[in-house]
């Protein structure tokens, strides 16, 4: 894996989005060429979270069209003017939710990748029946099994999932994680994509702008890159 990571300038110059967005792809080309893995599409998912329109204008121009953001009201302020001017922009939810934010998160989201519990499930499932919606759906897994994250644990991963198409009667389509800081993360990758794989599911998100080239030769689909796209984020 290649070992460059370019990080924002510290001398003040501007931040080219669309350029940062091409050496994240050319370095996506670059971790598939080492793994001798066949050149596939790994989605890029550019996390403009705390980043103002202003900003993500310039990533919108060059061509690029998914985006993340971690917060729902925040998203609902920032994105309905700029899908006014590009209106195939998909817009996934990347951040935890709450059950009292299922209406807009459905509503305002082309994907959400944060399902981890029976709650959520079953209130996601009622919008989008009231709604008539059908966002992209992904299961969160706790890979790491941290208390203080979100995600459904491993060994519950399965019976979750199944519970979630069985009863609640939602379509998922993949599977996300957020390994722990301070481990290696190749592990949780290479677990993520064992469960996707076992359980027919064709999305696999991992991998942020640390380790993201890891992700992809362990099989990600997705990926979900900030800082590398437009710098570091306002305070």
């Amino acid at each position: 894996m290649s070992a460059s990571h370019q990080s924002a300038p510290s001398d003040g110059s501007a931040i080219n989005p669309a350029a940062r967005i091409a050496e994240v792809q050319a370095r996506i080309d670059t971790a598939l060429a080492e793994a001798n893995a066949e050149p596939r599409l790994v989605t890029i998912t550019a996390v403009s979270k705390k980043h103002t329109a202003e900003t993500i204008k310039p990533a919108l121009a060059a061509g690029h069209r998914v985006f993340g953001e971690n917060r729902v009201q925040e998203a609902m302020a920032k994105w309905p003017d700029l899908r006014a001017d590009f209106q195939d922009i998909q817009l996934r939810l990347i951040g935890p939710l709450q059950s009292n934010k299922a209406k807009d998160a459905v509503a305002h989201f082309d994907a959400i990748e944060t399902i981890d519990r029976p709650k959520i499930a079953k209130a996601i499932a009622l919008e989008c029946e009231r709604q008539g919606r059908a966002p992209s759906l992904l299961i969160q897994i706790n890979t790491g099994e941290e208390d203080q994250k979100a995600g459904v644990g491993p060994l519950e991963a399965d019976a979750f999932i199944k519970q979630c198409t069985a009863e609640f009667g939602l379509r998922i389509d993949g599977v996300m994680c957020i390994p722990p800081i301070d481990e290696p993360p190749s592990p949780h990758f290479a677990l993520l994509a064992a469960i996707a794989e076992r359980n027919g599911l064709a999305v696999v998100s991992m991998g942020m702008s640390a380790d993201f080239e890891t992700a992809v030769q362990l099989g990600a689909t997705h990926i979900r890159v900030g800082s590398q796209i437009f710098g570091p984020r306002p305070t």
